[in-house]
């Protein structure tokens, strides 16, 4: 028997499986929005999160140690402090008006002339303390007129010492800006007077000397009777108590 040949079926020029074939081998072109966006887009890789762990644990552990030196020190400050108080057993000097005189007051329209005599007693309570004191300016004051001006010679003043200082504080033809409440003041024929000290004093305990300190002494709350003749009026000072004041400078402010 001959075997018949069967030629194989020519594939369809225009079937449906021929197209998509070729689309699929060669894309048409110009692509679309989505598939230019898509082809150079990069891979997506996620992104280890950033270490702030060893940053934030530099800052904390410097913080906790700042703090601690800070307590160290003042820890140390403290317990020097107490090693001297009870080495030394500090106290400030104390001061107290012996006398006070006016022999002169003469007030007129624009000036004033007076002249007081007065002392004033130190004293140093401190066994081992020594007080070096500058010289002394002294002020009197009515209200918030200077009446007086006048200056105590600088002294060192000795352990468990008292020392009376003497001065004439006067005041010769002194301008004054207001004359008038100073003038209403001595209706009563009496002044209210305040006697204020200014000086620098240094420390000196063996042979440790500390900076000198500028200190306030105000001495308020005496009246005095205007004189109206030749002699001179005493004020009663057996009540006045003197206040000692440290004046420290911080920056621009004093305290």
């Amino acid at each position: 028997m001959n075997d018949r040949v069967y030629p194989a079926a020519k594939p369809t020029t225009n079937g449906t499986t021929t197209t998509a074939a070729a689309a699929a081998a060669n894309p048409t072109f110009p692509a679309n929005k989505a598939q230019l966006y898509n082809a150079a887009r990069p891979a997506y890789r996620p992104q280890p999160p950033p270490k702030r762990g060893h940053r934030r644990g530099c800052c904390c552990s410097c913080c906790l140690w700042t703090t601690l030196l800070i307590l160290i020190l003042l820890l140390l400050a403290a317990i020097a402090g107490a090693v001297f108080y009870v080495l030394y057993r500090p106290h400030r000097p104390s001061f107290a008006v012996n006398s006070l005189h006016l022999s002169k007051f003469n007030l007129t329209d624009t000036s004033l002339t007076s002249n007081f005599n007065f002392s004033i007693i130190a004293r140093n309570p401190n066994k081992k303390i020594i007080f070096d004191y500058d010289p002394i300016a002294v002020k009197i004051f009515s209200g918030d007129v200077d009446i007086g001006d006048g200056t105590f010679a600088g002294f060192t003043h000795g352990r468990k010492n008292v020392t009376t200082l003497r001065t004439v504080v006067s005041s010769s033809n002194n301008p004054l800006a207001d004359v008038s409440r100073l003038r209403s003041s001595l209706r009563s024929k009496t002044l209210a007077v305040k006697i204020q000290l200014e000086t620098k004093v240094k420390l000196k305990l063996g042979k440790i000397e500390t900076k000198k300190l500028k200190i306030r002494v105000t001495c308020d709350g005496i009246r005095i009777s205007i004189p109206t003749g030749k002699t001179a009026t005493a004020a009663t000072t057996t009540n006045v108590k003197c206040k000692v004041d440290p004046r420290i400078k911080i920056i621009k402010w004093t305290v």
